[in-house]
């Protein structure tokens, strides 16, 4: 299966130029089960990863511009009567695709927000009272705006979390740039190839499942939650530790579904790697763009943000011995 990975980021990349890393992140999180945040600015190229990485593995796509005056049944569907039958029938939304593309999510109303929330947990949705599953595989990506433009709305911290991994695209550099402006785009858009198909992808996760992560990997990932936790412990009077205390860590914890986040997407990143197996190094790959979303810092903390928060994180760990932070 190596040889498909390898073709379907190539093929991702030649769309989305100068950013194979952000390209193999997205990847992963589909590989993982999970759904992706990505935040950046207008014209950075949210859409089209979305859309290259639907075409290269042969998945349904829909894209829905989320905005102030979307209704919950615009995403997910209605029933209607219908006079001749004498009965409701499904009218199907957008999250009825494979791969479902919640553009600019934070200019929607909360309540619209939240209609995803069910569908993403559960892989189905409820409609007047009937549930209807969603189909296998089933992928979530929402692009935003960062917060300091005008007509977002803040999406809450249960709908944060439900997202495996947050990732911005950022600018390109000067080579990817030039080659952006002179592509000619038809040929660089329009590239409607399928690398895969469903079923082979589903065989992937299920191969993703099955990646060996042994119990040193396991330590580690908890070891990181735990300090994520020392505020809280700090405040009870739990610890005296004084690399965290001198630290001046201040961020939300990390839940234990973060933790099992963390772990799915580190598997994913092995499996990319080629490996069976996960290493503590899959784990620091992907430790920022699975966790910086969660790790909020608290209001009173105005100079540190969720990266360097997790950048701390990290530091206070030893990978050798991660119990004895």
């Amino acid at each position: 299966m190596q040889h498909l990975i390898e073709s379907v980021l190539n093929q991702i990349e030649s769309v989305v130029l100068g950013k194979p890393r952000e390209c193999r992140l997205a990847l992963a999180c589909l590989l993982a089960k999970g759904h992706l945040l990505i935040e950046d600015l207008p014209g950075m190229g949210k859409t089209t990863l979305a859309h290259q990485l639907a075409i290269s593995l042969g998945l349904s796509y829909q894209r829905t511009q989320f905005t102030s005056d979307l209704l919950p049944s615009d995403v997910i569907g209605v029933s209607i009567f219908n006079q001749e039958l004498k009965n409701f029938e499904l009218h199907k939304g957008p999250i009825f695709n494979q791969v479902v593309l919640a553009d600019e999510i934070n200019r929607a109303s909360p309540k619209t927000q939240s209609a995803l929330l069910e569908a993403m947990a559960e892989n189905q949705v409820s409609i007047d009272g009937n549930t209807y599953n969603l189909p296998d595989p089933f992928f979530v990506i929402a692009t935003q705006n960062p917060l300091f433009h005008s007509g977002t709305y803040p999406l809450p911290e249960s709908q944060l979390d439900r997202f495996m991994m947050r990732l911005s695209l950022g600018f390109p550099d000067l080579k990817a740039e030039k080659k952006i402006l002179q592509a000619n785009q038809e040929l660089s858009t329009n590239i409607h190839t399928n690398v895969l198909n469903p079923e082979q992808l589903l065989e992937m996760q299920q191969a993703v499942q099955s990646i060996t992560v042994s119990s040193d990997v396991i330590d580690y990932v908890i070891a990181l939650c735990q300090v994520s936790r020392y505020q809280y412990a700090m405040d009870k009077k739990l610890t005296q530790n004084k690399a965290v205390l001198s630290s001046g860590l201040q961020c939300n914890p990390l839940s234990p579904r973060a933790g099992k986040a963390l772990l799915a997407a580190a598997k994913a990143w092995a499996y990319i790697e080629d490996r069976d197996y996960v290493l503590p190094d899959d784990v620091q790959a992907v430790f920022y763009e699975v966790c910086q979303h969660r790790l909020e810092p608290q209001q009173f903390q105005p100079n540190q943000n969720e990266v360097s928060a997790a950048k701390q994180i990290l530091g206070l760990v030893d990978v050798l011995n991660p119990l004895a932070y």
